[in-house]
């Protein structure tokens, strides 16, 4: 078998790193991405960085402007109606066909806990990094390696349409609860139940980043 070039196999782990930093919301939406700076920072050549640079600007999470630089990407309203459907087809789908005893369910478990304690604390942005930790876990449910990784790509894409609420308390607070309620239908065996649940609110936090990214756009703010 033929090993991977080692700087593309390290450009691989820089781009996982990357989208992680987004889906925690280290990285922000238009955020400009300083080559110099994040080279030194990831200890990688700028050659490397610039292949980083290129994977995820394909993938949409960054954006290349002539004579200005790569910026961190701000998704728009074709964007966030493609995020919703597709969450709804792997999220929904995992609940209807999990079982109780998974170990992704503890996950879920945890990630409403440390919501909790950042909602205490009213770190939103901490409860936001909570909420997707939440849903990566029902995404694992599915035990598909490529369901997964698609999600993850999917998961940095969402943490920038946040970008677009002034207040993220406004969209993090009310799922706390939410999140709750699917992890107890799911703990009852109420898999159908619980996915019904969880398409309702997405349907809700879409709704509520529609609403955002059109006042983000007027310059309107509530």
């Amino acid at each position: 078998m033929t090993k991977q070039p080692v700087t593309q196999t390290l450009a691989v782990t820089i781009a996982e790193t990357i989208r992680y930093k987004i889906t925690i919301g280290e990285l922000s939406p238009g955020q400009r991405l300083s080559e110099a700076a994040l080279s030194d920072e990831l200890e990688i050549s700028r050659n490397t960085l610039r292949e980083v640079f290129r994977v995820l600007t394909q993938e949409g999470l960054l954006t290349y402007a002539p004579n200005k630089g790569v910026f961190v990407s701000i998704p728009d309203m074709a964007a966030i109606i493609d995020i919703f459907q597709v969450r709804r087809l792997l999220e929904c789908d995992s609940l209807r066909n999990a079982y109780a005893m998974h170990p992704a369910v503890q996950k879920m478990k945890q990630a409403v806990c440390d919501a909790r304690e950042q909602e205490k604390i009213e770190n939103w942005v901490g409860v936001g990094t909570a909420n997707m930790k939440f849903h990566t876990a029902i995404v694992e449910l599915s035990d598909s390696e490529r369901l997964i990784k698609l999600y993850r790509n999917v998961a940095a894409e969402l943490r920038l349409a946040f970008g677009h609420l002034n207040d993220p308390k406004i969209l993090y607070a009310p799922y706390i609860d939410k999140n709750q309620s699917i992890l107890s239908l799911l703990d009852a065996g109420l898999n159908q139940e619980a996915a019904e649940e969880l398409s309702r609110y997405l349907d809700l936090s879409e709704r509520t980043l529609l609403a955002a990214y059109k006042r983000s756009q007027t310059g309107y703010s509530a």
